[in-house]
């Protein structure tokens, strides 16, 4: 991706609502891009609370377990766990592509139909990246692009849509699937805040 997409830096979430929604997007496009460093691993343990109350209840609680994991970890530890999990020796424990949890629809069709909404975005893949565009990182990337672009209906009716086609089908089976995994320690706990997170996101959009 271009180097709007994919950013290596985390700040903890603040309010208004749209900056936290873009601060979890690009936390969880950093942590399953790469392994965290002790600089992040920090930054997730030392954040505020999210506040609890009705559907957020959920939320805050995956997010306390997500902190105090982010503090218990050792960064080399949870480095190597992610190469564990996500790239492997031959193959890897967990594929990171959205489109391999999508039944029905061929993987090609998808990766063409996105490379066209990247484009019309302005968004590409950087030269140097190997993956496919379909990696949940990027994908989870794309959404903050989208939120930082503005909150008005056409706005919104965009990140639903983008959602919609890329996100909402897959997610459930990614965060399932590293969460089952024996290799999953630190990484169990960034799939439930990352499911619980996209539970919430998935029923706040279906209004627009």
């Amino acid at each position: 991706m271009s180097a709007t997409v994919t950013p290596l830096k985390f700040s903890p979430p603040e309010v208004p609502e749209d900056q936290a929604r873009a601060g979890y997007y690009a936390l969880l496009a950093r942590l399953f891009y790469a392994g965290p460093d002790a600089g992040l691993l920090a930054a997730i343990a030392n954040a505020d609370e999210i506040v609890s109350g009705g559907e957020q209840s959920a939320l805050a609680g995956a997010w306390k377990a997500l902190a105090s994991a982010a503090g218990a970890a050792d960064a080399e530890a949870a480095r190597l766990e992610y190469d564990e999990l996500f790239i492997g020796t031959g193959k890897a424990a967990v594929t990171p592509y959205a489109s391999f949890y999508r039944a029905g629809t061929g993987r090609e069709k998808i990766l063409v139909r996105l490379r066209d909404e990247l484009a019309s975005l302005g968004l590409k893949r950087e030269g140097r990246a190997l993956e496919p565009e379909d990696h949940v990182a990027g994908l989870f990337d794309t959404m903050r692009y989208l939120i930082s672009m503005g909150s008005g209906d056409a706005a919104l009716q965009q990140q639903q849509g983008f959602f919609d086609r890329y996100i909402a089908g897959s997610y459930r089976g990614f965060c399932g699937a590293v969460s089952a995994s024996e290799k999953s320690n630190f990484y169990k706990h960034v799939a439930h805040f990352a499911d619980t997170f996209l539970v919430v996101e998935s029923e706040a959009l279906k209004v627009f």
